[in-house]
């Protein structure tokens, strides 16, 4: 098969998939190994990225998916009227990085780190599917785990969670001072 063909049976795949496939999945359809088929991926990216073309391929992790590029979103808005936005709140990116950072884990030590109840925020954050649950601690009662999904990296514009920043620990003892000193308010003026 020529390279051409490699190219267009990966672009099919990708695009009938509509989600990010695993790089040994695309390798398969392509028969060829994964080293071959992470080469020709990255050359479809770099003509992607030199052309005038509507889309994209973005690598999540070992894997890759097609998608619009950004600066054409304004066109899929005026055909499409304007998707509902999902709106974080300063609650929402609370838990949502103590998941990102702290995963897998459970509601109850999300709660114990923000000091308050999580319900809601977990629940928003599933469905935005930011978040999922990823099995169940070996515990009593048999908790689940949360960990972040590739939607989250896609949001974030991160590969991998090697990318994220990493928190200095004077930073989190502050954020804890800070949080103690909120709730020490709250009790005060109730």
């Amino acid at each position: 098969m020529e390279i051409e063909k490699y190219e267009a049976a990966i672009e099919a795949v990708l695009f009938v998939m509509g989600e990010s496939v695993e790089i040994e999945k695309l390798a398969a359809a392509i028969e060829q190994d994964v080293e071959t088929t992470t080469r020709i991926v990255h050359n479809m990216m770099d003509k992607y990225d030199s052309s005038d073309r509507g889309i994209k391929i973005i690598e999540l992790e070992n894997s890759y998916q097609m998608c619009t590029k950004s600066e054409l979103y304004d066109a899929l808005i005026r055909v499409a009227k304007a998707p509902k936005k999902q709106v974080l709140t300063d609650k929402l990116l609370e838990t949502l990085s103590i998941v990102a950072y702290r995963q897998p884990v459970t509601k109850m030590e999300i709660e114990q780190i923000r000091g308050v109840n999580c319900d809601h925020s977990v629940q928003k954050l599933v469905e935005y599917n930011l978040i999922t649950d990823v099995g169940r601690k070996e515990a009593p009662g048999r908790p689940l785990l949360y960990g972040t999904t590739e939607e989250f990296l896609r949001k974030f514009g991160v590969k991998s969670l090697e990318e994220l920043p990493e928190v200095e620990e004077e930073v989190v003892e502050s954020f804890k001072q800070e949080a103690e000193e909120e709730l020490g308010q709250l009790k005060l003026d109730i």
